[in-house]
């Protein structure tokens, strides 16, 4: 059937510079350079185009270029031509459309509102060079009051188990199947190196991996896929999936053709099957099933470990949390609208969920008012894009971050939203053996450690700017934040006062 939509994307190949190596149609990996047999020539199939960029940075003699088509319909507010495009697509395949990564829509970034404080005279900066500067964090439980021994430093209050972080970001849900096993070595190896946490994600864990257990978060989700005895007792923390920022509500799904043999072994399911996680755990149907399931699996584990509760943001995100908190989870992990995913229908991932600012805010606020603040962890997800972002979360009362997309983007990915199809032309988002291996876990886990290192020494730098030497001191800590154009409504719900105030 002739398609009504037009290519996405321009190929601008330079014949001057092009010496026909064919190195851009081994690297496209949606077939949108090839060969003519009958000319002899590398052309371009522009409608397969999806802007990944892999050709133009591997080309040799940089003869390509990538860039939008131009066509532009007639201005209408309403009618975009997203919203075109989409109706297209609709019309021709009669499905719901997929997409990958996370919300893309101009809602505000509240992070970009935000400010930090800075210490000038009365209250002197500190000089992170010469100064002890601690970044380590401990998620878990905490008690209510502490005792010690009469004249020793012994400690008679009996602590939940607690998990030390040595810097206060963790890598998200990434699920083996969804992303290649070199990606999870990558992520397990950084973890390791810099002393946080990486979690499995839905989809078990490869046994060549567990190795890193000590720096694992052990996801166990709806579908139960790769959870067994082995699997929960290798983790430092178990985390129970309800839901994610880029799917509310709804279930996984893992087309069949990313469940590779490998894949299927470490999930337990057949190969080439689809993984399909119901939206609902279907033994927990009320807060006091959540509660059976967290002391099952603390039982199950001779209560060793933190138990975490994943959940997207939405509208009663703080009542919601308030119940897990009574319910004996550690912690709980909030995924905010701009959360990403492997694949989510684009209508969910566009329109469900509310920005993790407003949510981290929120539950804070409730916990506190209700005097459980201390029982459990708070991690923020959901768009965190650098440094200052951890910060603003941690100030507006997170004890942590989770990184998924810039992780991601760390290992090269360019945000082309087709992790769904199973083609990632970086070798992130795929099954395929001849495309897994263009991520080399020694150079994927080195780039990760880059990452997490910079954003460490920027983190001590705002701190003593802050006259701050701990990130604890500045967890939930809103007076060092200051809103610039955000209406009073939004500082009200985020705690914070305006600039100049």
């Amino acid at each position: 059937m002739k398609t009504y939509l037009p290519n996405r994307f321009i190929v601008e190949r330079d014949p001057a510079r092009c010496i026909q190596c064919e190195v851009c149609v081994n690297q496209c990996s949606f077939d949108a350079n090839y060969r003519d047999a009958d000319e002899d020539e590398v052309r371009s199939r522009e409608e397969n185009c999806v802007g990944c960029h892999r050709c133009v940075l591997f080309c040799p003699t940089r003869a390509l270029n990538i860039r939008r088509t131009p066509l532009d319909y007639r201005e209408n507010a309403n009618w975009r031509p997203e919203i075109i495009e989409d109706i297209i697509r609709q019309a021709e395949s009669g499905g719901i459309l997929l997409t990958g990564m996370g919300n893309d829509k101009a809602h505000p970034i509240y992070w970009d509102h935000l400010v930090l404080n800075a210490s000038q005279v009365t209250n002197p900066s500190i000089d992170p060079l010469r100064e002890p500067m601690e970044l380590r964090t401990y998620l878990g439980r905490k008690p209510d009051s502490l005792t010690v021994e009469p004249g020793s430093l012994a400690l008679k209050t009996k602590l939940a188990p607690q998990v030390a972080i040595e810097v206060p970001i963790l890598f998200s849900a990434l699920s083996y199947g969804a992303v290649s096993i070199n990606v999870h070595e990558s992520l397990a190896r950084a973890a390791a190196e810099m002393g946080t946490l990486f979690n499995t994600g839905e989809g078990g864990l490869h046994r060549k991996l567990y190795k890193y257990g000590a720096n694992t978060i052990c996801q166990v989700a709806s579908g139960r896929f790769g959870v067994h005895p082995d699997y929960l007792n290798v983790g430092r923390i178990l985390e129970i999936k309800i839901g994610q920022g880029a799917k509310p509500g709804i279930g996984g799904h893992l087309p069949g053709e990313k469940v590779s043999a490998e894949v299927a072994a470490t999930r337990m399911i057949p190969k080439g099957t689809d993984a399909l996680s119901p939206a609902p755990q279907h033994d927990i149907y009320s807060i006091e099933d959540l509660a059976q399931l967290i002391s099952a699996l603390k039982e199950a584990t001779n209560y060793t470990k933190p138990v975490s509760v994943k959940i997207a943001a939405v509208h009663n995100a703080a009542a919601i949390a308030s119940g897990i908190a009574r319910a004996g989870a550690d912690i709980i992990a909030l995924d905010g609208i701009r959360g990403s995913t492997g694949a989510a229908p684009k209508i969910i991932r566009d329109n469900v969920g509310i920005p993790i600012e407003l949510a981290i805010a929120a539950v804070d606020t409730r916990l506190r008012q209700e005097g459980i603040r201390n029982q459990v962890s708070l991690i923020a997800a959901g768009g965190i894009r650098n440094s200052g972002d951890v910060l603003k979360a941690i100030a507006l009362g997170a004890d942590a971050v989770y990184i998924g997309t810039a992780a991601l983007v760390a290992l090269g990915c360019t945000v082309c939203q087709q992790c769904h199809t199973g083609k990632c032309a970086w070798g992130i988002c795929t099954s395929d053996l001849r495309l897994t291996k263009r991520i080399n876990p020694d150079i994927g886990a080195q780039r990760l450690v880059n990452l997490l290192r910079g954003w460490s020494l920027e983190i001590k730098e705002m701190l003593g700017g802050m006259g701050l030497n701990a990130v604890e001191s500045l967890r939930g800590n809103r007076l060092h934040l200051r809103g610039v154009g955000l209406t009073d409504t939004e500082l009200e719900i985020l705690g914070v006062k305006m600039a100049g105030a």
